[in-house]
This record gives C-alpha cells, structure tokens and sequence, in this order.
C-alpha cells in the first residue's frame, strides 16, 4: 500500500475539473443577475445599504457591484471589468457585465459536453478580433469642423448616456452643462479640471455651471462679515501657511525669573503673526487661501484693510485655484513683495454669494487653466450622489467623443449587427470553431434583448423583427423603447462613442477567457493563530 502524500496545509479547499469551471460560470451568472434589470432608459434601480448602513441608489453597474462586496473569486472579475469599463470609458459597465455573462451562458453546453476550454478560447479569440474590426468598419466618423455640428454629436451622446439615468427626464439640460463644462477645459481633457459640488435642496433645473472655480465657503471666525465679499481683478495668496497663534508643544517648558521676560515671550509671538500679516498686505494681496487654519486676530486684521480670507481650504479646490488663476502655493511670506507677482494668482471677477443655504466662493474669468465646476441641486443626498454618478458617466463620454470622433448606433443596434456578422462569418468556419463562433454571436443579442424586457416588451417579437431588417441590410435598426417598436436608432440620434463598443466587447472576452481557462481552485484557510497577550489584554478590558 502507498503512503498518502500530504502536499496542502489541513483544511485547503480544493476543486479542480468541469465541475469547476461550470461552477465558475454558475457564480458569474447569479452576479449578472443582480443587475440585470439596470440596463438602459427602462432599467430600474436598486438601494444598497452597507454595513454602516449608508443606503446608495444607483443605476450604475460599476457602482453596484463595487457596494455588493462579492467574495467569489471567479466573480470578482465581472467587478474588475466593470471597473475597468467605468475608468476607461465610463458607460457601459452593465452592458460589458451581461455580455460576459452571455458568453459564458453560451459555451458553458461545450464545456458540459466535454469540450476542451482551449478550444473556446482560440475561438473567441478569433471572433473577437473580428468583432472589433466590424465595429471599426462601420463606425461612422463625424470630424465635424463647424463647432456648431460638432457640439450638437456631443450633446447627442451625453443624452444617450444620460437616458438610462435617473436623470433622464432633464438629460437635455444636463447633456448642454456637461458639454460646455468638456469644452472649457484644455486638449488633454484633464478629469481633475472639472469640479462637482453638491447643495441640497432647490430643483434639479436650479444646478449650474461655473467658468472658474467654485467651492463652499470654510470655517470662519468674527470679523468674517466685515471683509469685502467681492473685487475685480483681485490678486490672490495661496498659501500653506498657518495663521494663527500656535498653542505650546505638549510638556513645553518655559522657567521665568521676571514678569518682563514673559512680556517678550508673549510680544514675540505675537510679532510673528503680525510680522507674516502685515507683508501679505505690503504686498498689495487681495484675497488669501490656505490650507491651514487662518485665526480670528487674522481674519479681524485683514477685514480691517479690506481683504478677504479663507482658512481650511480643501486641498484639491486649492489646486483647482491655482491651475486656473496661476501663482504658487507658498509655504512662507518671507520675500513677498509687490514685485513677486508670479507666485499670485488672479481673476476677472471673485465674490462670495448665496446657493441655497450655503455660501460659496467664486473665481471666474480665470486666465490661466481652463477650468469648470459643475453646482448641482436637488431634494434628497443620496439623489445628488446618483447625479453625480450620473454625470461622471456623461462627462467620460464626451471627452471620449472628442477624442475619438467616430460612433455607431445605440439601442442595441451595433450589436444586432455584430451578431449577423459573426453569424454569418461563423458558417465558412469548418470544425468545433462554427458552433463556438455561432454561440458568440448570440451572446451579442442579450442587450437588445435585456432592453426590451426592462421596458416590458415582448422581448421574442422584437428580435425577431431586429433580425430580419438586419437580413435586409438596416444595419442600424435597433430597439426603440418609446413606442415599443424597431426603428433607425442613427437617425432617432441614439449615439455612443465607437471606442465604448470595442472596450466593452474586448474587456468581455478577455474577461470570458479567463474564467474558462481556470480549472482549479484552491482556498487556503485562515490561519488560526494562538492570540497574543496583547490582544488577550484588550479582550480583558
């Protein structure tokens, strides 16, 4: 009798063969099924609640499966591509979900039947590729030199975007803000340049754009309402400096003999704050910002000279000021002076001004970096949270859309095409390749289909019709949710940028590839070391 080899640690989980890719594929599916109903103008949407018990409602595929906290390690890469799909392009994370999903639905019968997983693979790859190519193909580029019709393919874009949002109703307001807030910025389309501020309360249609930047007014002490809350070419510090008196190091130690020696303590610290006010003032500064904490005897001290301040300022508005007003941000005043203009920034216009029941600061006609922040209203938080999600999506789309200046069709209308394609492609393929190739191609069918069911069509009816303009060359003809029919989505101006469709096709694939070239999986258990007596300490306490 051969001894048993005991290779694993006791307790490893360990499960390998057919089993465990189909396995694999079970999990993905259930994945895909938690959000399955998010998919276009009719999806619904879903309330998270997590551990803290925050609730999040979002229509968003990435953001739902990033709040699920999915443990499974196979399913975890639908989380990944969803990611990937949001940072790169950012629509289409259900979209790239479900065709994964589909794909592994699809080839899940050949893995059942015995068929290698190498084999799928190859032909995936293959009709990927052919996949991508198509959509190259008949992608149509709209390099539009008259701003005027340029500018109305962007808008067109962000409203397909924002239509399955829950701000789809005000998509065409929204669509204008976001493209203007795209085109203010410079050609490398920075994502940082745009800044988003949420004020509760007031209607949606209240929300605006700002040429500059905007953030909420920071913590203030008396003398506040005395400054002047608005100048006209002002010059502007940006500091990190803290301009306050600073409390004594702990167990700082000081031993006196005399009154008088106190006195010069206390005089010298205040000299130094003095010192550091009175030179921002020589140098003929109007408005000053920093990062630190700027005290009451300095806010009463620049009131009195009629200039504003603002301590506390958050870091990122910090940056956004400076990239759009120029200057520097300094760490000491020391050889500030009327001539070091360089290190100051400064606008057309600065003013305080009442949103809602906040006040905000606002720089604008900055002559520097082309810079926009977006001021969004509405009733409750976690619906501003959703709009912003919202227009995260919208504004990924448009810089893509200037960027790469060719769209296909929406409404699942490139994909009904990619599936007669690659349907037809897949019958002068001989061998296990044709079946593979066939089962890819209607893979593809899922978002017309998951679009119909999500409006309460008669999902069967409308593919039915989709299939047969596509055999009569209506290349794109997809489904039209507003009067339960088929229609020309590139006349009806259902548009998305190209680059959404490749990405998304190719992040499923590869994401299909990799959970069916896994087939075994081996969980390691958790070590259960003895506590230590530290740790026993604090149970103690």
């Amino acid at each position: 009798m051969q001894p048993m080899i005991i290779i694993l640690k006791e307790g490893t989980d360990s499960s390998q063969g057919k089993s465990q890719i189909i396995s694999n594929i079970s999990a993905c599916q259930a994945v895909a099924e938690a959000i399955r109903t998010t998919l276009g103008p009719r999806g619904m949407d879903k309330l998270i609640v997590d551990n803290r018990g925050k609730a999040t409602i979002s229509n968003d595929g990435a953001t739902i499966l990033k709040l699920l906290e999915i443990i499974h390690p196979a399913a975890r890469t639908l989380v990944d591509i969803a990611k990937s799909q949001d940072a790169e392009v950012g629509d289409g994370t259900t979209s790239v979900v479900l065709l994964t999903v589909e794909i592994l639905k699809n080839t899940k019968t050949f893995i059942e039947d015995g068929m290698h997983p190498t084999i799928i693979i190859r032909a995936i790859r293959k009709a990927t590729a052919l996949a991508t190519k198509k959509v190259k193909e008949i992608a149509v580029y709209v390099k539009s030199d008259d701003a005027k019709e340029h500018r109305a393919l962007l808008e067109k874009c962000a409203q397909t975007t924002l239509s399955s949002k829950l701000i789809a109703r005000q998509r065409e307001f929204f669509s204008k803000m976001v493209v203007d807030a795209v085109l203010m910025l410079d050609e490398l389309l920075p994502l940082n340049m745009i800044g988003i501020k949420k004020v509760t309360g007031g209607s949606l249609e209240e929300s605006r754009i700002v040429d500059g930047v905007a953030f909420k007014k920071t913590f203030s002490y008396a003398g506040f309402e005395m400054q002047h809350k608005k100048f006209l070419k002002p010059k502007i510090a940006l500091l990190n400096i803290e301009l306050e008196l600073k409390a004594e190091r702990d167990n700082a130690e000081i031993r006196l003999d005399n009154v008088a020696e106190y006195q010069k303590i206390v005089d010298a610290e205040w000299s130094i704050l003095y010192d550091k006010l009175e030179k921002l003032h020589a140098a003929g500064v109007n408005v000053v910002l920093s990062k630190l904490p700027i005290g009451d005897v300095a806010t009463q001290y620049f009131a009195d000279r009629d200039m504003f301040c603002a301590g506390r300022v958050q870091e990122d508005d910090l940056k956004r000021t400076q990239k759009a007003c120029g200057g520097a941000i300094i760490t000491t005043v020391e050889n500030l002076n009327e001539q070091s203009q360089q290190v100051m920034g400064t606008c057309e216009i600065f003013e305080e001004s009442q949103i809602g029941s906040e006040r905000y600061n606002f720089f604008t006609g900055c002559p520097k970096a082309k810079t926009a922040t977006m001021i969004l209203r509405g009733g409750a938080e976690q619906f501003i949270d959703e709009v912003e999600r919202s227009l995260h999506d919208a504004i990924m789309i448009v810089r893509r859309a200037v960027k790469n200046d060719s769209i296909v069709a929406g409404g699942g209308a490139i994909e009904m095409a990619l599936s007669r394609t690659l349907r037809d492609y897949s019958r002068t393929v001989p061998g296990k390749e044709q079946l593979i190739i066939a089962a890819y191609a209607k893979a593809f069918e899922v978002i017309p289909r998951q679009l119909c069911e999500n409006a309460g069509f008669d999902a069967t009816n409308i593919l039915n019709k989709l299939r047969q303009k596509h055999a009569e060359n209506h290349m794109w003809f997809g489904v039209d949710i507003m009067h339960e029919d088929v229609s020309d989505n590139f006349t009806a101006a259902v548009w998305e940028p190209a680059v959404v469709k490749i990405n998304a096709i190719t992040a499923a694939s590869e994401a299909a590839c990799l959970i069916l070239s896994v087939d075994e999986t081996i969980k390691v258990p958790k070590s259960s070391a003895e506590p230590s007596n530290a740790a026993k300490a604090m149970n103690m306490a």
